[in-house]
């Protein structure tokens, strides 16, 4: 898979940008500074579409944060895609975080698992269990086992997953991406030890979650 060349603006949000300056500017001509509130929607259109670069740990026993947004759980809990007690870590994105999703670990993909479901607001926990979701299974080069699960929330309705079993991932890659407000669960073996807590602010791609035990 060829890595997402990470422009300063995501592609998903190119032609809503668009929309939103062109809607603007033509407010503007007929209006003059009543068009105000439509610039400030443009703004934050663009805020939101934001996709900066990311600089990754090189160590491949590091697991990064496959998104940004603030931690709502850290804790024993079972992965219901693996069936297996795990260290669950998950993320609440706003919409005023990054909504691009990258890969917290190097590793093949051996499934992707859409599940239809509802629209729940995403920081509560039956959010990781009832709402429309999208999980990666991962396996890495030493055969740890990783499923990285894409969630979408109450504003949230669109779920994007660009890859497929058989792709190959590397830390940070961007792989995905959760339009308007949403959350990602991350099941890790049961022997990994977190390195964030519940109510750290983290970074896709940079800040580090957990690191791995041997496999």
């Amino acid at each position: 898979m060829t890595p997402y060349p990470h422009p300063v603006i995501a592609k998903e949000g190119w032609a809503y940008l668009a929309i939103a300056v062109i809607v603007a500017a033509v407010a503007a001509a007929f209006f003059g500074w009543w068009s105000l509130p439509l610039w400030l929607a443009a703004l934050f259109v663009l805020q939101f579409f934001r996709d900066p670069a990311r600089d990754v740990p090189d160590d491949p026993g590091l697991v990064v944060c496959p998104a940004d947004g603030r931690v709502l759980v850290v804790g024993k809990e079972r992965d219901p895609y693996l069936q297996r007690e795990a260290l669950k870590v998950s993320i609440f994105m706003n919409v005023f975080n990054v909504h691009s999703n990258r890969s917290p670990v190097d590793g093949a993909l051996q499934t992707v698992t859409y599940s239809a479901g509802t629209f729940l607001n995403a920081s509560l926990d039956k959010a990781s269990s009832g709402n429309e979701r999208n999980a990666l299974h991962l396996r890495t080069d030493s055969g740890v086992d990783v499923t990285c699960v894409q969630v979408a929330g109450l504003v949230a309705r669109r779920i994007l997953c660009y890859v497929r079993a058989g792709d190959r991932l590397v830390r940070g890659e961007r792989f995905g991406f959760i339009r308007f407000g949403s959350r990602v669960d991350v099941y890790l073996p049961p022997d990994a030890r977190p390195r964030v807590a519940i109510g750290d602010k983290v970074k896709a791609g940079s800040t580090v979650l957990a690191e791995l035990g041997a496999a």
